[in-house]
């Protein structure tokens, strides 16, 4: 029998449970976090940001992330000097028009949008977060327009088990987009079998993510930043895979996310994909707002990956990494300091014009605890003006 190597300590008056980290994981020292802000203006006082930027805590299972994975971390300096958008050379595969001289995305590529994508049914659940409110979420959040394409219809055929792209989305008329090419037109609109797989049992589906992003490098517009598609049908990527909430090709700019795991009310069996369990006990209001709020920090999380960011060790943060549903729900939706330095250097946004719209934002859908942090966040800087 393999030595257990869980150990047993009190922390803030509970008991809890902790894992050892993934061999070669050590984590960052104060001087390490500190360094890795790389704050040019030297306004950085650690006392005052533990306050509201604790570290990451210490696994407390062993399917945690950090149980897993040995992350290296990445510094403000390592982003900036290996991100293309921020390059003189125009980012590759990217056919909008490019400012070399621009300083951040805005000024480099002035028509680009990050685009989201509805796929597949959308309507059938009053439970799913409304687009408009991703939109709205997603572009103050990262600070670039956004822009949402026509919907994508999915077709499943039980008898035989396959899935296909069907084409635009009910109701929807005209070109896919303004300006854009035929051959666009017609990838965006043309029927295409999807990899996927049936439980008959259940009537449950998932699809592949393989042939989606396929799909999406066909679509990709020009003006694209990236192009993140969204979907209430499960995903998966391997035979061997439960689920997965999505994927990405980073290079290619495109990524596909489902939420389709992200309702409160829903429990997964942790051993057969098809398998979910319903319950009435959570609230309509709470189980809405709690869908909402997973939905949004997983897109920014997400996107924010598309962008360059990678996953975070410095504190804790919406970049931090998830190696299952409940570290995924219980990371917060801010960002730490290392990775706001980051955004800000390449969308060039205003932190408290920022801030105050993620506050707007927050007291409209009810997020309390986000809308206080903001506000104690917001006060602290302004203060120290």
């Amino acid at each position: 029998m393999p030595k257990d190597k869980r150990k047993t300590i009190v922390h803030r008056d509970r008991v809890v449970t902790i894992f050892p980290y993934a061999k070669g994981f050590k984590p960052p020292t104060i001087k390490k976090c500190r360094d890795a802000i790389e704050n040019t203006k030297k306004e950085v006082h650690f006392d005052a940001l533990a306050e509201f930027f604790p570290p990451i805590p210490p696994p407390s299972c062993e399917d945690d992330w950090l149980a897993m994975y040995n992350e290296p971390g990445q510094t403000f300096r390592e982003f900036t000097e290996g991100t293309p958008w921020l390059s003189s050379r125009k980012r590759r595969y990217t056919q909008q028009k490019f400012v070399s001289k621009g300083v951040d995305i805005p000024s480099k590529y002035p028509d680009g949008v990050i685009c989201l994508l509805p796929i597949g049914d959308f309507d059938s659940s009053n439970m799913h977060p409304k687009f408009e409110v991703l939109a709205a979420y997603t572009k103050a959040y990262i600070g670039l327009p956004v822009t949402i394409l026509p919907s994508v219809d999915l077709e499943f055929d039980e008898k035989t088990s396959c899935a296909y792209w069907s084409g635009l989305g009910k109701g929807y008329s005209g070109n896919v987009l303004d300006e854009e090419s035929a051959e666009l037109q017609r990838n965006y609109t043309k029927r295409t079998k999807l990899n996927a797989r049936f439980d008959r049992a259940t009537g449950t589906w998932q699809l592949c993510v393989d042939t989606v992003l396929d799909k999406l490098r066909s679509i990709l517009p020009k003006n694209a930043l990236c192009l993140v598609a969204l979907t209430m049908t499960d995903l998966y990527c391997d035979d061997t895979d439960l689920f997965v909430a999505g994927m990405s090709a980073g290079n290619r700019g495109v990524a596909v996310f489902s939420f389709a795991r992200y309702d409160p009310a829903l429990t997964f069996s942790t051993e057969f994909w098809y398998e979910m369990y319903y319950s009435k006990a959570i609230t309509v209001k709470e189980r809405k707002k709690l869908m909402l709020q997973r939905s949004c920090r997983l897109l920014v999380h997400e996107i924010g990956h598309l962008l360059g960011l990678d996953h975070c060790i410095w504190f804790q943060c919406c970049m931090n990494g998830s190696g299952h549903l409940a570290e995924d729900f219980s990371q917060p939706m801010s960002l730490c300091p290392v990775d706001l330095h980051k955004l800000q250097a390449l969308c060039g946004f205003d932190i408290l014009k920022r801030y105050s719209e993620l506050l707007a934002f927050y007291k409209k859908h009810g997020f309390k605890e986000e809308q206080d942090w903001v506000t104690s966040r917001v006060t602290h800087i302004t203060k120290g003006k």
